[in-house]
């Protein structure tokens, strides 16, 4: 086993956003050698490759400085990788990200922009803040299973739309376009489901859903702004509920939801905060959840916040946080 690495540990993920992260890397690769940044590679070949990646490479090598090149998937891979390695305490360890393609949500919080050169100059200048993570146990087949989720987590109509958008994304179709169109079929085939939610193990929601987002991060399903209060370090999950609503008001709300404002203007939406969330469906196991991209099952859903748990690079003038 080395000692401590100081070099970057780059994962890249050629698949994301399409493939476009493929035709990008040989410039992102050469921002890098530019920058002076010392840095080993690594391209991911298949799905939850960079868990591996990056568990394997701390353990073994040492790194304790990670770059995710790719989507929230890639950084959601990345994150479980560093929370599932024994090694180092995760508050020791430093996650850049250079986001490709503009549908990243994690990045919108911080205000990241989509130009290779600033982000690469964002990863060298190294501000950080020590971010929330948020980790969730469901059920797959009766058998309790745990993944750690930086950004946000969505069940409902969420949970549909991004199953139905990695559906299209591995068919090569993408956009925003047919995002929208997307989103517009899956509110027509949705039906709510009635489902228990209890904070910090108080009651406080027992009704039918459209939707119920958790998030550290404000913004979720290709951004929109589902949690327009989160802060991702004040030790608190931000939770949004949209109840049972007619697909006309819903939809006549659009852009309200992408503005963040539904929260203030839909009587059905309604947000809470707390440290510790559970989520029961009713009947059982009628819920799926996405965390980043990636669908789980099943129901109930039990969260916990990991406070202050990870270095996070950000630009230095990240506004509206809790430091």
């Amino acid at each position: 086993m080395d000692e401590k690495n100081n070099k970057w540990l780059v994962v890249v993920n050629p698949q994301a956003s399409i493939g476009k992260c493929s035709k990008d890397w040989p410039e992102i690769k050469r921002l890098l050698d530019d920058s002076g940044m010392e840095y080993d590679a690594v391209l991911t070949e298949y799905p939850k490759h960079a868990i591996e990646i990056v568990r394997q490479n701390i353990t073994e090598k040492g790194y304790k400085k990670i770059v995710s090149i790719g989507g929230d998937g890639t950084n959601n891979e990345v994150i479980n990788g560093i929370f599932t390695q024994q090694r180092f305490p995760t508050s020791e360890i430093t996650m850049g990200i250079i986001p490709i393609g503009t549908g990243n949500d994690w990045r919108r919080t911080f205000n990241f922009n989509i130009d290779h050169q600033e982000n690469v100059n964002v990863l060298k200048n190294g501000h950080t803040i020590l971010h929330d993570v948020g980790k969730v146990t469901y059920y797959n087949n009766g058998d309790p299973q745990e993944r750690y989720f930086l950004n946000a987590a969505g069940t409902g109509l969420n949970e549909m739309v991004c199953n139905r958008t990695n559906q299209l994304k591995s068919q090569g179709k993408g956009g925003s376009v047919r995002y929208m169109l997307n989103t517009a079929n899956c509110l027509l085939r949705f039906k709510c489901v009635h489902v228990q939610l209890d904070i910090d193990d108080q009651r406080v929601f027992d009704d039918e859903i459209l939707s119920l987002s958790v998030g550290n991060g404000k913004y979720n399903g290709g951004g929109m702004m589902m949690m327009p209060k989160a802060i991702p370090n004040d030790g608190l999950f931000d939770i949004t509920v949209v109840k049972k609503v007619s697909m006309v008001k819903f939809a006549a709300s659009i852009n309200n939801i992408y503005d963040g404002t539904f929260v203030d203007k839909l009587k059905e939406v309604t947000t809470y905060r707390g440290k510790k969330i559970r989520i029961v469906s009713i009947p059982a196991h009628q819920l799926l959840l996405e965390t980043e991209g990636e669908t789980l099952t099943n129901s109930p859903f039990d969260f916990e916040i990991l406070p202050s748990s990870i270095n996070m690079v950000v630009p230095e003038k990240t506004e509206q946080l809790n430091n």
